[in-house]
């Protein structure tokens, strides 16, 4: 028996995360999230989808980053 798969709904939010501040000196989990951000020089910025994942990440390093609405 297939099992369909259901496509998630997307709401199509975006957000723009900017990296402000650099990483030296931060715990290697921040490092790894803004890594993970896709994030590598300040001033650099990237855009996501507006999801709990995302916006997890950018809560960890709040600091380091920041957030605008597309």
């Amino acid at each position: 028996m297939a099992e369909k798969r259901v496509k998630k709904e997307e709401s199509g939010k975006k957000i723009r995360v900017t990296l402000v501040k650099s990483t030296i000196g931060s715990g290697l989990k921040q490092i790894r999230t803004v890594e993970a951000l896709g994030l590598k020089k300040v001033g650099q910025n990237k855009i996501h989808n507006d999801n709990d994942v995302i916006r997890g990440m950018v809560f960890v390093v709040k600091h380091l980053v920041k957030v605008e609405g597309v």
